[in-house]
């Protein structure tokens, strides 16, 4: 899946997820799982949470042209977590070294 931000554009390899599989996420999962794709036919906007998660990850927030709305580095057991806008798809992807890359493009090297 090809994700665009601030002019730029990113790779990002990405497992979507089935009806069953919106509910569960990152949970009870190691951190070196896929990137999760959560895709909505409509405009949502939902609140996630991060129980039994037992590692980091980053939420990207797209539209339906995939160009990021928002992002947020989620620790593990948040109750809320809310985007302030609308989208169309979600994307988690784990704090692994898998991600670095990714992790990096968004946040900055070495900041996290």
């Amino acid at each position: 899946m090809i994700i665009k931000y601030k002019n730029k554009k990113i790779d990002v390899r990405v497992k979507r997820v089935s009806s069953f599989g919106k509910f569960i996420g990152l949970m009870f999962k190691s951190k070196n799982t896929e990137n999760l794709l959560f895709d909505f036919e409509n405009d949502v906007k939902m609140a996630i949470h991060s129980y039994f998660v037992f590692f980091p990850f980053l939420a990207v927030w797209v539209n339906d042209k995939n160009e990021v709305q928002e992002w947020k580095v989620v620790e593990p057991f948040i109750s809320i977590i809310k985007p302030k806008k609308s989208f169309r798809k979600l994307v988690e992807i784990p704090f692994n070294s898998a991600n670095i890359g990714i992790i990096d493009f968004f946040v900055g090297k070495g900041k996290v």
